[in-house]
């Protein structure tokens, strides 16, 4: 059973169905994207199907149920695939009420944030479900076109995914590395599944980056000076000394969270360039990457902006006639726009990035690990988006979804550690 109908769990069901898995059903609660799958679903005989770029071959699967509610829900699932913002996972083990599937054995978080295996054990009957977290979701992937919201396309694989199991000697662990392993992804495992979702890049280059006025202005078309990018310095983007100090400082605050879990943490720099994108030796040498941890914060800070100075073009691309590089940063933001009910929807970034960092501060704050940096970058953050409210006049908070979110979280993570105040 796959909790999600989006393009990830589309592709996550796709291959399951070669080999991994004999039956396959989707869970999406009712609404306007549940209701036009269900619709296309029975247009299709229950068929989804996926792209992968540099093939011309299209996968596809039958799927055996569609349930937009648990009340038709049958005892009959062995493994849950959250394929959902982590953000909204307390709402789903809520709705699917989980202690009720006697026969679930196992539950697989493909985009957790820290504490968020915690969080999902807290709802499942303790020691007998083992529930395994990803570092992040092991590709990328949307829809194919905005015709069909049952048909994905993949463009890329990731080169390596992080796995935990909160059992040891988790079998279901080893059938996941195998999955990964038939895709080309490299399934590392690890000893605690703190260790492996900290290993998530966005948790440190996104709220260094985006929770701030530059990003806020950007996606709400507040703007003079043209188009803004996601990766460009300033002024084409949010890259500055500053915003590159936040990220150092942000990254040791959590590595000491994580340490205080009993996880090992990452080296920035060393997980930027081999797990996310490298960039030549000319630019970074593999003594200062592989040295990065222990270099004093003001190095720290010059290797980091030097790497993302690097990859405003791709290095490895090949140049056009005139020497011009492909322009690796230019990312646009992804604006907020007005319902026909007058409310705003707004963008996963930096929202959701808001809400991960308000759990990671608040999982901090109850066990007494002081994240002064962090606090101040969410307090700022919470200002602008103040700011933003008065000056469109918008009668609703940007912010207190994910703040009640956040909270909520917190309180089942530390329920679940046994650290409840």
């Amino acid at each position: 059973m796959i909790a999600g109908a989006g393009p990830a769990a589309i592709q996550t069901a796709v291959q399951l169905s070669r080999g991994f898995s004999k039956k396959i059903g989707f869970y999406n609660r009712t609404g306007t994207h549940a209701d036009r799958f269900k619709e296309e679903l029975k247009q299709n005989q229950y068929h989804i199907s996926l792209t992968v770029q540099g093939s011309d071959t299209v996968y596809s699967t039958k799927i055996h149920h569609f349930f937009d509610s648990s009340d038709g829900l049958q005892d009959e699932w062995d493994t849950l695939i959250l394929s959902t913002p982590c953000f909204s996972y307390s709402d789903v083990m809520q709705s699917l009420r989980i202690v009720n599937l006697k026969r679930l054995k196992t539950i697989i978080l493909i985009s957790p944030n820290i504490g968020s295996n915690d969080l999902v054990r807290n709802y499942t009957n303790k020691g007998i479900v083992d529930v395994i977290s990803m570092s992040t979701y092991y590709a990328a992937t949307k829809h194919s076109s905005s015709d069909s919201v049952t048909k994905a396309h993949t463009k890329t694989f990731k080169k390596r995914i992080y796995i935990a199991s909160s059992k040891k000697d988790s079998y279901m662990l080893t059938v996941l590395k195998r999955f990964l392993n038939s895709l080309g992804v490299e399934g590392m495992m690890v000893d605690d599944p703190a260790e492996a979702e900290c290993r998530n890049i966005t948790t440190y280059v996104h709220p260094a980056l985006f929770m701030n006025a530059f990003t806020l202005n950007e996606v709400f078309d507040l703007h003079t000076s043209g188009k803004k990018y996601m990766y460009k310095l300033y002024p084409e983007g949010p890259i500055t000394q500053e915003t590159i100090r936040t990220m150092v400082a942000v990254w040791k605050e959590v590595s000491r969270l994580v340490e205080h879990l009993g996880a090992n943490p990452i080296n920035l720099l060393q997980f930027l360039n081999d797990d996310n994108y490298p960039v030549p030796e000319e630019c970074l040498s593999r003594e200062d990457i592989e040295k990065y941890g222990d270099f004093e914060v003001t190095k720290q800070e010059y290797l980091l902006y030097v790497r993302y100075s690097s990859i405003l073009i791709d290095p490895f691309s090949k140049p056009d006639e005139h020497g011009r590089y492909f322009e690796f940063s230019a990312v646009p933001f992804k604006p907020a726009s007005r319902e026909e009910d007058g409310r705003w929807k707004v963008p996963r970034i930096p929202f959701e990035d808001y809400q991960k960092l308000k759990v990671i501060l608040g999982i901090s704050q109850k066990l007494g690990v002081h994240m002064p940096k962090t606090e101040f970058l969410i307090n700022c953050f919470e200002k602008e988006c103040q700011k933003i409210e008065n000056k469109l006049a918008m009668g609703e908070s940007l912010l207190q979804k994910w703040e009640i979110s956040s909270i909520c979280d917190v309180n089942e993570i530390m329920k679940a550690r046994g650290n409840v105040s």
